[in-house]
């Protein structure tokens, strides 16, 4: 049985409800889970007038990885069948976005799943609920909580 870290997020409609939406069908496929409050942001890598709703959940699988990424990115095709980025590659708005952002203290990295997720330690979007959900949690490269990782980045005002 594997804990499996996950982020949704959402920038576009109500965003509560797309993260209600999201998470009722987890709970669905994978079961009970526990959950971050929700933390707004702005977008991170592209520019957009729209906040995102952010929320961290934990749940147990024992599926395998790759199993559980394709059950995730059916739940978001089946709320937003929009793609996440642009057709040049570039970050756009989404209606719901959910990132497997670490599995235990496994590291995977496939053509289709890196875990830890590569942008962890500079998303303060990430680290915050993460170290509300997860505080013992470490990195398996660097060895560092979700606490050591936000004291390393620059401060909102900066």
């Amino acid at each position: 049985m594997s804990v499996y870290i996950i982020n949704i997020g959402s920038n576009v409609g109500d965003r509560r409800l797309n993260l209600s939406r999201a998470m009722s069908a987890i709970n669905r496929e994978f079961g009970s889970f526990e959950m971050s409050h929700a933390l707004v942001s702005d977008p991170w890598g592209f520019e957009s007038q729209g906040k995102f709703l952010n929320v961290c959940i934990l749940f147990n699988s024992d599926e395998q990885p790759e199993e559980v990424l394709e059950r995730l990115q059916a739940i978001e095709k089946k709320i937003s069948p929009e793609p996440h980025r642009t057709p040049t590659g570039e970050y756009k708005d989404r209606v719901i976005d959910i990132d497997i952002v670490a599995i235990d203290d496994k590291v995977i990295e496939t053509e289709t799943l890196k875990v830890p997720h590569p942008h962890l330690a500079q998303r303060r979007f990430f680290l915050e609920p993460l170290e509300e959900v997860a505080p013992g949690w470490r990195h398996p490269l660097t060895g560092k909580t979700a606490s050591e990782m936000l004291a390393e980045l620059p401060s909102e005002d900066e």
